[in-house]
């Protein structure tokens, strides 16, 4: 069974994928976005480096993508 710093390191691997994939420079901004979808990703069931990543990379398109009200985001407008 996976250790909790297993599935941290893999959150954080799936993030990294996300920036080289866009070829964008990280931020704190769109990091802490981002680590904020790979958690809830993960709580909802994608328990692979895989699965993180691809629910990452269609959810999060380019860097812009992470500036706006994300798709997890409850806010209201």
């Amino acid at each position: 069974m996976p250790t909790h710093d297993e599935h941290f390191r893999m959150l954080s691997e799936a993030v990294q994928a996300w920036y080289r994939y866009y070829e964008v420079e990280p931020d704190d901004q769109a990091s802490q976005t981002l680590c904020s979808a790979a958690i809830e990703f993960f709580n909802e069931g994608a328990r692979s480096l895989e699965d993180v990543t691809t629910l990452l990379i269609g959810t999060y398109v380019g860097k812009w993508a992470t500036r706006v009200n994300a798709p997890t985001s409850a806010a209201v407008h």
